[in-house]
């Protein structure tokens, strides 16, 4: 056996006894379907916003803004994931989802639920000074593999209401200690209409770590994640993240990618995010 062969499989042997597992998030507001948006209207970008999540093949994407026609859209086209999530309106199908799409044939769903952004979180209703419903979907996952559980939160907070913002953050940092997740393996992603020095991002930071801070490779992509369909600006403005507890950060990018045309695949850079975690 050759010295290099020997490297290799001491190599390959040593990495099995870390016992460390590898799984891709991706956060994405896709902007919801307006015919007032011209040419960056959804039935002309569908299919780059499809074809963009296949190319990175994320097992978890957190959406934001999807009606129930680009719900079921994604659904089709994107034929190894199924999603879990409910319209924000009635928790059926009107107004707004948030959905989790996972990777079926690499997780099991155990559970899920939906919490509105209020006082009230287990019905539907607005929160505090928030202009209108707002919720967060909630998915414990089971690697087949491992037998790990992963525990994935996806929400979109309100553009209006400051208060509305923090106190949404606190309640989902608050369900984390009441599920008893302080020591799971948890990520909490969303667009979260906040920049990193606000209130919202601050009460997440106290409990959770901003992955990107932690990422091992260096950062990839523009400061910010909101473009508003603007090709001529730069992107700084940050408020699409992705949060993590218990895991490690391979590699953290704000994806820039266009369409065939130059324009923006959406109004918001999706986030991506490649994380390790211990069986």
């Amino acid at each position: 056996m050759s010295l290099k062969r020997i490297f290799f499989l001491s190599f390959f042997i040593g990495s099995l006894s870390f016992g460390f597992s590898q799984t891709k998030v991706m956060s994405f507001n896709i902007r919801y379907d307006n015919k007032n948006d011209g040419d960056n209207w959804w039935n002309l970008r569908k299919i780059d916003v499809a074809n963009q999540i296949a190319y990175y093949h994320p097992d978890f994407i957190g959406i934001q803004e999807a009606l129930v026609q680009q719900l079921n859209y994604l659904d089709q086209q994107l034929k190894e994931y199924s999603y879990i999530g409910v319209g924000r309106d009635d928790g059926k199908e009107k107004g707004e989802f948030s959905p989790i799409f996972y990777n079926e044939q690499l997780y099991e769903l155990l559970k899920m639920k939906t919490l509105w952004l209020s006082e009230t979180p287990e019905k539907v209703s607005v929160g505090w000074d928030a202009s209108m419903e707002r919720i967060v979907t909630y998915g414990a996952f089971l690697h087949k593999k491992t037998g790990d559980t992963i525990h994935v939160f996806n929400a979109h907070f309100d553009h209006i209401g400051s208060i509305a913002r923090e106190n949404s953050a606190k309640l989902i940092v608050k369900k984390i200690a009441e599920f008893g997740l302080e020591s799971n393996k948890t990520i909490v992603m969303g667009d979260f209409n906040a920049e990193p020095n606000e209130a919202p991002i601050l009460v997440f930071k106290s409990a959770l770590d901003d992955a990107q801070e932690l990422a091992e490779t260096k950062f990839y992509g523009p400061v910010g994640t909101f473009n508003a369909f603007d090709t001529s600006k730069v992107i700084e403005k940050r408020i699409d993240y992705i949060f993590t507890k218990n895991m490690k950060v391979k590699s953290y990018r704000h994806i820039d990618d266009r369409r065939s045309n130059n324009l923006f695949v959406s109004d918001h850079l999706a986030v991506f995010a490649e994380l390790g975690f211990k069986n």
